[in-house]
C-alpha cells in the first residue's frame, strides 16, 4: 500500500522550481525521441508480425498514423534549441508531454490489444511482451519527469492487467501479475531515482547560488582593492599600477606620459562648516568635475582625502598641461550647493612630465613637489614640474636623507633670544629656538628643516631634544626668568606627543619655568585636541602663548576658545608700523584685545628705534627683536641673563622712563 501512497502524491506534485523544469526539460531533449524511436521499432515489429492475418488498417494505417504522430513528436523535440528555453517553455513542453503522453500511450495500447484476435499464441505473446517492454521503457525514458511516467505507466499497465487477467489463460494471468510486481518495484526505483534527481538540481542550484555569492565577494573584494569606497574612481594602488605601467608602454614606444598631482585648497574649512557627510558629498562632485574634464585617454585616481591625481598618456608637453590645468581649476572652483550652503574650494595642480630615466617614484615625486609649489606660490593654480626645480628637488631629497640619518642629538642645537619689557626695563624671559648645523650641510636655516622634519614625522624627536635642552638651561636662569619652547602641529595633534613633553616635564626639577607656543595651523587641525593638549600643560605650570597671531584663519575665535596668556604679534605688522596706517590700527587694536582679556602681547621682529617708538606709543609693552639682542648660544644668553640681573639695562629703555 506504501507504494500506491507514493504513486498517489505523485500526481499532485507541484511545479518545480525553475532549474528543476530546465533540467528535466534538458533531459527530457535527450530520451524522448529515443523514446518515440523504440515505440516506432517496436509498432512495426508487432505490426509485421500479425501482417498475415489482421486487417491492413490495423497493420498499416493506424501503425503509419502512429508513427506520424510519434515522428512530429520527435522533430519536435530535436528541433528545439537549448540556448533559448526558458523555465516556462520547459514548464510547457514538461506538461503537453505530461497530457500527449497517456494519450499516444491508450492508443498505442487499444491497438495493440485489438491485434490479440488476430493471432495465434506466438502473436498473442509478443502482444504481451510489445506492451510491457514499452512500459518499462517508457518509465526509463521519462524516470526524470516521474509524473509523465507514471501516467504512460498507468495507461498502459491498467489495460494490459485487465485484459490478460480476463483471458483466463494462466500464462496470461501469471504474466498479468508479474507486470504489475515489476512494475511497483520499477516505480519504487524511479521515485528514488527523482529523488536524487531533484536533489542534484538543488545541489547544483545551491552551488550556482554559492559561486555566485563568491563572485560578488570577489567583486566586492577588488571594487574596495581597486576603487575608492567614496568617490567609485581608482584608488592609489590602482594608480600606482596604471602609472607603473603607462611609463613602460611610453618608454617601449619612444612616448612621454604626465602625471598631475591635484590637492584641494581649504577643504578643511568646508569639513568644519558644513561636516563631513557634506564635505564627502564635495569629495564626489569634486571627482566628477575632474572625470568630466580630463581627456578620454586619461586616467583618474583618489590618492587619499583631498588629493586627486590623473596620468595623461597623450599632450603632454607643457603648454597643453597648463591649459588642462586651467581648465582643471576653473572646473573645481566652481560653487558647489550643498542643502546647508554653498561651498567653494579650489585646488592647486602640479604636473611632471616623464624623462628618459624616470621610474613611477621619481614621476609621481616631481609632480607631487610640483603641487607642493602650487599651493605655496600659486594656491588654487598650476606649475608644471621645470629643470631648476629638479635641482632643487634633489637638494631637498639630499637634505631629508641627511636629517633622516642624523645624529639629532649632537647635531640640533638651540640659540635663546631675549623677551625685553619696557614697562619694567628688564629681560623677563627667552625664546628657545632650534638650530640644525649638519656636518655636511653647515647650517640649515629652520624654514627649511623644520618644515622637512614634520613632513617627515621627525619633528616630534626634535621637540624632545630641544624641551630637554631647554630644561637644563632653565635650571641656570634666574628665577623670574622664563624660556619658551615652540610646539609644532604634529605635537599638539598627537596625544603621544603631548605624553612624551609632559613626562619630561614632569622629570624636570619642579617648579617649571619652561612655557609654550603654538602656532594657529597648528589648532586648526583639530580645536579640540589643541584645548585638551593645552589644558594638560597647563596642569604643569606652563603658560601659552599663540605664535604669529594675525596671519592665520579665525584668530578671534581661537583666543576665545583657548587657554592662553600671552599672544605674539606676527612680525609681518611690526614692519609697516611705522608707515602703514591700517598695519598700525590693527596693532592698536590686537593691543586693546589683549588687555582687555587680561593677556600680555608681545611684538616679534622689532629691528629699529622707530618700530620700538611706534608701538610703545600703541600701548606694547614685551618686546622681541634684534633690537634687543639677536638669538644667542646658551652661555651668552647665561650672561646675558646675569647682566640683566645686575642691573644692566639696554638704551632703548631709557627714552620710556623705565628706571635704569
Amino acid at each position: 500500500m506504501s507504494v500506491f501512497r507514493r504513486l498517489g502524491r505523485v500526481i499532485f506534485e507541484s511545479p518545480g522550481s525553475a532549474e528543476l523544469s530546465l533540467a528535466q526539460w534538458h533531459a527530457l531533449k535527450r530520451q524522448v525521441p529515443l523514446m518515440y524511436a523504440m515505440l516506432l521499432a517496436n509498432m512495426i515489429i508487432l505490426a509485421a508480425t500479425h501482417f498475415s492475418g489482421a486487417p491492413r488498417f490495423l497493420t498499416m494505417l493506424i501503425p503509419a498514423v502512429l508513427t506520424v504522430l510519434c515522428g512530429s513528436r520527435i522533430l519536435r523535440w530535436v528541433r528545439s534549441d537549448s540556448a533559448t528555453i526558458t523555465p516556462d517553455q520547459a514548464r510547457r513542453d514538461i506538461r503537453a508531454m505530461v497530457v500527449l503522453g497517456p494519450l499516444i500511450a491508450v492508443g498505442i495500447s487499444c491497438w495493440a490489444l485489438s491485434l490479440y484476435p488476430y493471432g495465434g499464441p506466438l502473436q498473442q505473446a509478443h502482444i504481451a511482451f510489445f506492451m510491457a517492454i514499452t512500459t518499462i521503457g517508457c518509465m526509463f525514458c521519462l524516470l526524470n519527469v516521474r509524473l509523465a511516467a507514471v501516467a504512460i505507466t498507468a495507461c498502459v499497465l491498467i489495460p494490459f492487467t485487465a485484459f490478460f487477467a480476463l483471458t483466463g489463460q494462466p500464462v496470461f494471468i501469471a504474466i498479468a501479475l508479474n507486470m504489475v510486481l515489476v512494475t511497483a518495484i520499477l516505480a519504487t526505483i524511479l521515485i528514488d531515482n527523482y529523488r536524487g534527481f531533484t536533489g542534484l538540481v538543488a545541489s547544483r542550484q545551491e552551488m550556482a547560488r554559492r559561486q555566485e555569492q563568491t563572485q560578488q565577494l570577489l567583486d566586492e573584494n577588488h571594487r574596495l582593492a581597486w576603487l575608492d569606497s567614496l568617490t567609485g574612481v581608482p584608488n592609489r594602488r590602482s594608480f600606482q599600477k596604471e602609472l607603473a605601467r603607462a611609463l613602460e608602454d611610453a618608454k617601449a614606444n619612444g612616448k612621454t606620459i604626465a602625471v598631475a598631482r591635484l590637492n584641494l585648497d581649504r577643504f578643511k574649512a568646508v569639513n568644519e562648516v558644513f561636516g563631513q557627510i557634506m564635505g564627502d558629498r564635495v569629495l564626489i562632485e569634486v571627482a566628477q568635475r575632474i572625470d568630466i574634464t580630463r581627456p578620454f585617454s586619461s586616467f583618474l585616481a583618489r590618492l587619499d582625502s583631498d588629493n586627486f591625481a590623473v596620468i595623461l598618456t597623450e599632450n603632454s608637453s607643457g603648454a597643453n598641461l597648463e591649459r588642462l590645468g586651467q581648465r582643471l581649476c576653473e572646473a573645481i572652483a566652481r560653487p558647489v550647493k550643498l542643502p546647508l550652503g554653498t561651498a567653494h574650494v579650489t585646488a592647486s595642480i602640479g604636473f611632471a612630465a616623464s624623462g628618459p630615466e624616470d621610474t613611477p617614484e621619481t614621476l609621481f615625486d616631481h609632480a607631487d613637489y610640483a603641487g607642493w609649489l602650487a599651493k605655496r606660490d600659486a594656491r588654487g593654480g598650476t606649475m608644471v614640474f621645470s629643470a631648476i626645480d629638479a635641482h632643487d628637488l634633489r637638494q631637498i631629497r639630499r637634505m631629508e636623507h641627511l636629517l633622516h640619518t642624523a645624529d639629532l642629538d649632537e647635531e640640533i642645537y638651540v640659540l635663546l633670544q631675549p623677551q625685553f619689557d619696557i614697562a619694567i626695563g628688564e629681560t623677563t624671559g627667552f625664546e628657545v629656538l632650534a638650530r640644525w648645523r649638519s656636518p655636511i650641510l653647515g647650517e640649515v636655516s629652520p624654514a627649511e628643516f623644520i618644515p622637512m622634519a614634520e613632513r617627515m614625522g621627525q619633528i616630534g624627536k626634535i621637540t624632545q631634544i630641544v624641551l630637554r635642552k631647554a630644561l637644563a638651561i632653565s635650571e641656570q636662569l634666574p628665577r623670574r626668568m622664563r624660556l619658551s619652547v615652540n610646539l609644532s602641529a604634529n605635537d599638539i595633534g598627537s596625544p603621544a606627543a603631548i605624553d612624551a613633553v609632559i613626562a619630561q616635564v614632569e622629570a624636570a626639577p619642579r617648579p617649571s619655568r619652561v612655557d609654550f607656543e603654538i602656532t594657529e595651523t597648528a589648532i586648526m587641525r583639530d580645536l579640540d585636541q589643541a584645548k585638551e593638549a593645552l589644558s594638560r600643560l597647563l596642569s604643569l605650570g606652563a603658560r601659552i602663548a599663540l605664535d604669529d597671531f594675525g596671519t592665520g584663519h579665525s584668530s578671534l575665535t581661537h583666543v576665545q576658545r583657548l587657554p592662553l596668556h600671552r599672544i605674539k604679534i606676527d612680525r609681518s605688522f611690526v614692519a609697516e608700523v611705522t608707515s602703514d596706517p591700517t598695519s598700525r590700527a590693527i596693532v592698536k587694536t590686537m593691543v586693546d584685545l589683549c588687555r582687555n582679556l587680561g593677556m600680555s602681547c608681545v611684538f616679534e621682529g622689532i629691528e629699529t628705534e622707530a618700530q620700538l617708538e611706534a608701538l610703545a606709543g600703541l600701548g606694547g609693552t614685551v618686546m622681541q627683536g634684534y633690537l634687543f639682542g639677536r638669538p644667542m648660544l646658551p652661555e651668552q644668553a647665561l650672561a646675558h641673563a646675569e647682566k640683566s640681573e645686575a642691573g644692566w639695562r639696554p638704551e632703548h629703555n631709557q627714552r620710556f622712563g623705565a628706571a635704569s
